[in-house]
């Protein structure tokens, strides 16, 4: 086979417009639509940002080149060299009229989905052929904007002097006890892969570091094969030293304000048909026990001192109809290493940020003093000794501290208002699926 000819000067759908009138271009990409008029024939090219619209007219251009447009299967990546040429009747306002094309590669002609999304695919579908997927528009612009989101999540941390760390994936212990763990054969013993950078990120209070983020990949063993859980999911972690959980707090709201300003900038935006806007500030905030007070008024009894169900969840949202924290929960059903508040061992300083549909981050001022840490443990049944690397950083100066993490799955489908968070994921990995 002979070897593709070099694509001198390409340029993108977007950079050609009626001002190229008469110029000569050369485009590569994929044949998104082909339209058979009888005299004319229509191809139309996609690339990453955009179409661009090929016009052959028989009898004007080569026969051979005519057939050779007319047979070449949908989805086949081509390049393309024409002249520029005003047309006002074009969707961009002019045509390229093609003097020469090279098949790069040629598809075949059952494809797995339709690309045009013109014919609708189930989610299995679209996640069995995600390379197709994410051929099509609307999955293009959603991962354009999770690129956009985590650049826009780095800027604001880096902008407060900040430090990214990268913390182990790989863990001889529970984060939080052994419940959600995935283990792995590790040369002679066991290990996990890491629920959270939690300790770590703890760890590096009592180094000094003072203001740290990461962003990085967190598995946990979820039962639930629901449209929120995800066994391998994306974490925005953060710690702060010498601070409350309510400056961290404050710095999580911001962050979403200014995550939601820089995905409103998106200039494709429109396309996805969002009503988008960015949020007030401060988000509102309620106690645990004035969340259990509205759902009991609501209808739905819970029990002080359990975990709110994906239900009560559900009305708090229908009942707030914004993103709210809820505050001040039982330090029983959360992590050992959550403070207790002053007013009583009962009650820790932690909270929980929701968007009405969804949890989408936690997060508590964390304990500092070595005593009530390992009492923390071992209250949960948990081993201490199986934590000896971390809780010997507390022995030698530790300062209060306070963090949180955000999923940024979660993040991604309430804002783009996404149902099913595993269309935020490029290849997502649940209780079923471990390919592609």
């Amino acid at each position: 086979m002979q070897s593709p000819s070099p694509i001198r000067n390409r340029k993108y759908a977007t950079e050609i417009t009626v001002a190229n009138d008469g110029e000569h271009v050369s485009i590569a990409g994929w044949v998104h639509e082909k339209r058979d008029l009888g005299g004319v024939f229509f191809l139309i090219v996609r690339d990453l940002r955009g179409y661009s619209q090929v016009t052959l007219h028989k009898g004007k251009v080569e026969k051979e080149l005519f057939e050779h447009v007319k047979r070449v299967p949908r989805e086949s990546v081509v390049a393309i060299e024409g002249k520029v040429k005003s047309e006002p009747k074009a969707p961009l306002g002019y045509e390229i009229i093609p003097e020469r094309m090279e098949v790069l590669s040629e598809a075949s002609q059952v494809l797995p989905l339709d690309t045009t999304e013109k014919v609708g695919a189930e989610l299995d579908t679209r996640l069995d052929a995600r390379f197709m997927d994410l051929r099509t528009e609307r999955t293009k612009h959603v991962f354009v904007i999770r690129s956009r989101v985590l650049k826009a999540i780095r800027h604001f941390f880096d902008a407060k002097g900040f430090i990214e760390i990268n913390t182990p994936k790989i863990v001889s212990a529970a984060t939080e006890g052994g419940t959600a763990l995935i283990p792995i054969s590790y040369f002679e013993r066991e290990a996990f892969l890491n629920q959270s950078p939690q300790l770590y990120k703890q760890m590096l209070m009592g180094a000094g570091f003072d203001r740290v983020y990461e962003i990085a990949p967190i598995f946990r063993a979820e039962e639930h094969d629901t449209t929120k859980h995800l066994n391998e999911a994306t974490s925005v972690d953060v710690e702060v030293a010498f601070v409350s959980d309510k400056e961290v707090m404050a710095i999580l709201e911001e962050l979403i304000a200014f995550v939601y300003s820089k995905v409103m900038d998106y200039p494709d935006l429109g396309k996805l048909n969002l009503k988008l806007e960015v949020p007030k500030l401060p988000f509102r905030r309620i106690t645990y026990d004035e969340a259990i007070k509205l759902l009991s008024e609501a209808g739905e009894e819970i029990e002080w001192g359990e975990d709110l169900s994906t239900s009560a969840e559900h009305t708090l949202g229908r009942i707030i109809d914004e993103l709210y924290f809820i505050t001040d929960w039982p330090c029983a059903i959360k992590p050992f290493y959550a403070q207790p508040a002053t007013k009583g061992k009962s009650i820790c300083n932690a909270f929980d940020l929701m968007h009405p549909k969804v949890e989408l981050a936690s997060g508590s001022q964390r304990v500092h003093s070595y005593e009530l840490l390992k009492r923390n443990i071992e209250s949960k049944g948990l081993s201490a000794d199986s934590f000896e690397y971390y809780l010997d950083t507390f022995r030698f100066g530790m300062p209060p501290h306070a963090g949180w993490g955000l999923g940024v799955e979660r993040l991604l489908m309430s804002m783009l208002e996404i149902n099913n968070i595993r269309e935020v994921v490029l290849f997502p990995r649940d209780r079923r699926r471990l390919a592609p």
